[in-house]
């Protein structure tokens, strides 16, 4: 199911029906409804039915808040109407599929089951057999079938790269342009190659040379690298492989697990003879970039109050592997962190905690919340370096539950070290500064994304944006704040302070309530989102890919308990004004000025990142299946091919044997820059499989 279970349907009570001795439902039925939770709706609301932002909880305090008041067959009637979504049809599962996902969900709810098996004209109060607590053992049960029953395979296909050359602290520094040794290419994240083989005017006879399977599910948003030749790219389920960069012929394959397909994995990082990964249940594995064997394994935070997520991949800062945290979202005592560990053990070495509380300084900017209910401060977007002033760049997501009425504070509290930019000392995890972006953010908009490092005219500048779709550019020694630029329309802030940048709530989002819808643009979707931008070097300007929709957003009761939170809003989608309907936009922007160069809009939203090169060119892929090339100088489209599902992840180019290529993941699920779409384009189709890699190159000429 991946989408929100009790987004926009409401239903009257309707009265008891009449039972069978025990519950509405048969233990097979639930039995049966647990295989294809796993199979359609895991992926999204999580093994553990607790949900993952836009996926609501399914069992809890939060599904029978929603449900309680309704009944079984207004249940089954809105799972067959509208799960699961595009790119599968609603209804697609079949009826009986439906009642046994729905007795699944009441006996995870605390519903007993009966000897009367659950029809499409049960109409049972929800509230009257269900209470939200989950049976004992329960979760344990289904971790195993989640997992498809095998964890941690292993290396699965032993190898030895001959001739590798371990990487050094100035291979990363500055990488050499055949190779492509981190996500977004580099330190500072340009996205941007000096390979120039592929140009303006020979990009036309761009050809197929291989395509590699990747596992399919989950959330396909790879960020590949490469070495020497050889080509490492992680899969969904934690499976990590290592490719001829030239022929796709595999080297070595291990399956580090588990072997669950659910939130993205976007990125590997490569250091001396070790690749290294962040897996979905936040383990950081180190491999023999040469054989695949795992050399060590360290458990990042505390599994005793649940799991936290590596969506972001890993980056490697003199010796130290810097990771951040995904899945902050409930209540616990233990808040997200950015960490760093030991490369050549995995030994833990600082971390700094985004979430302030107890003393620590910005735990006073939280309101009345108690430290316990403070949730959130994701870093789940792979943070920057600047080698010259030995300083690494994060950026923290937005505070749990989404909107303030929900979280118990007030959008004039700025909830630290959420929406902010965060500059540390990577030897010690020391703040240096930081600059919060939105203090208090209250309606999902926030600004974990890329920070892109660029030295403009004598300004040492950092430039990042977030779903508000507003361009910061901030100084990189200090934080101090230099100019902004709105990329797409939005009426969420009503006015930005020239001299300090901080933004201002309009009225209405200040003095929000429970209950209340709240029109904003841009959407949850985001005016940017995690599709990362390029600095184009040659012509100093940033290629940014953007949205555009707009939301109606209510906040709802989250209750304070152990273990509850969540996101805790209900959303409508609708198109942007003034936009005909184009739901994406790629624009180039003047470093200096901010000013808009070009733009390119279309229906289809652009799904990956952009990659642009010396050739004057930048490449990008969309959600209807089209990967482009665009000439960095005027926006022309000069060369598309439709591949076999929407385009997605991050684009990378390389050199092997003397010639250029272009590797471009392919790949479906995802969160709100696939789902809103889904919901204000759905003539837009595209396959619900296909997670591939294409590599491209021009004609051999040997």
């Amino acid at each position: 199911m991946r989408a929100s279970l009790g987004l926009t349907v409401l239903a009257a009570l309707t009265p008891l029906a009449a039972l069978a001795q025990g519950g509405p439902y048969t233990e097979q039925q639930a039995a049966a409804g647990r295989s294809s939770y796993v199979a359609n709706c895991a992926g999204c609301h999580m093994p553990d039915l607790h949900g993952s932002n836009e996926a609501r909880p399914l069992a809890g305090a939060d599904f029978m808040r929603n449900w309680s008041g309704r009944t079984t067959q207004d249940l089954v009637a809105f799972m067959s109407a509208a799960m699961p979504p595009a790119p599968a049809a609603p209804g697609s599962l079949g009826g009986q599929t439906y009642l046994n996902l729905a007795a699944f969900l009441l006996q995870a709810n605390g519903a007993k089951p009966g000897t009367a098996a659950l029809a499409a004209t049960t109409s049972v109060a929800i509230g009257s057999v269900a209470n939200g607590e989950m049976p004992a053992g329960f979760k344990e049960a289904l971790a195993p079938a989640a997992a498809g029953g095998a964890g941690r395979t292993g290396l699965t296909l032993p190898g030895h790269i001959e001739g590798f050359k371990p990487v050094t602290d100035a291979d990363l520094r500055a990488p050499a342009a055949a190779d492509w040794l981190m996500i977004r290419g580099g330190y500072r994240a340009w996205n941007y190659s000096e390979l120039d083989q592929i140009t303006r005017d020979n990009v036309a006879g761009l050809t197929l040379q291989w395509v590699w399977s990747l596992t399919d599910g989950g959330w396909n948003e790879p960020a590949p690298i490469v070495r020497g030749g050889v080509l490492y790219v992680d899969n969904q389920g934690n499976v990590i492989q290592a490719l001829n960069a030239a022929t796709g012929e595999l080297l070595w394959e291990n399956r580090v697990g588990p072997n669950v397909a659910n939130t993205a994995l976007r990125g590997l990082a490569i250091y001396e003879d070790k690749v290294f990964v962040a897996t979905s249940d936040a383990r950081l594995v180190a491999l023999d970039a040469r054989t695949g064997q795992t050399v060590w394994e360290t458990t990042i935070g505390d599994r005793t109050e649940g799991e936290f997520w590596g969506q972001s991949g890993p980056i490697v800062i003199k010796g130290k592997v810097v990771q951040g945290l995904g899945n902050c979202t409930r209540y616990r005592k233990e808040k997200c962190f950015i960490s760093a560990y030991d490369a050549k053990d995995g030994h833990e070495l600082w971390r700094f905690r985004t979430v302030a509380t107890g003393n620590e300084r910005g735990a006073d900017t939280w309101g009345d919340v108690k430290d316990y209910y403070r949730a959130g401060g994701d870093t789940w977007i792979t943070g920057t370096y600047d080698p010259d002033l030995d300083t690494t760049y994060w950026g923290v997501a937005q505070a749990k539950p989404w909107m303030p009425a929900s979280r118990g504070n007030s959008s004039l509290d700025r909830a630290l070290y959420t929406s902010s930019t965060l500059a540390l000392d990577p030897s010690t995890g020391a703040l240096k500064w930081y600059f919060q972006h939105a203090p208090g953010e209250s309606l999902d908009l926030d600004e974990v994304y890329e920070r892109v490092l660029v030295d403009v005219g004598g300004e040492k500048a950092l430039f990042t944006i977030g779903k508000p779709g507003i361009l910061w550019k901030l100084d990189r020694t200090t934080g101090k704040y230099i100019a902004h630029h709105e990329t797409v329309f939005q009426n969420v802030w009503d006015k930005i302070d020239p001299e300090t940048g901080q933004p201002h709530y309009r009225a209405d989002i200040v003095a929000m309530k429970k209950g209340e819808w709240i029109d904003a643009c841009p959407s949850t979707e985001g005016g940017h989102n995690w599709q990362a931008m390029t600095y184009h070097v040659p012509t100093r300007r940033l290629i940014i890919p953007l949205s555009q929709s707009c939301i109606s957003m209510r906040a709802l009761t989250v209750e304070q308990v152990e273990g509850g939170g969540g996101a805790g809003a209900d959303r409508r989608f609708y198109e942007m004004p003034g936009t005909d309907g184009n739901i994406g936009k790629l624009a180039a922007y003047d470093t200096a000025t901010l000013k808009e160069l070009w733009a390119v809009q279309q229906r289809a939203p652009f799904l990956t990142a952009v990659l642009s090169t010396r050739g004057g060119l930048a490449f990008v892929g969309d959600l209807d299946r089209e990967l482009k090339a665009v000439d960095v100088a005027t926006g022309k489209i000069l060369w598309r091919t439709r591949l076999a599902t929407s385009v997605q992840g991050f684009p990378i180019t390389f050199s092997a044997g003397g010639r250029q290529y272009l590797a471009v993941p392919t790949g479906v699920g995802g969160g709100s820059p696939r789902q809103v779409p889904s919901l204000i384009a759905p003539e837009i189709h595209h396959p619900s499989t296909g997670n591939a890699l294409y590599v491209f190159a021009l004609p051999d000429k040997k």
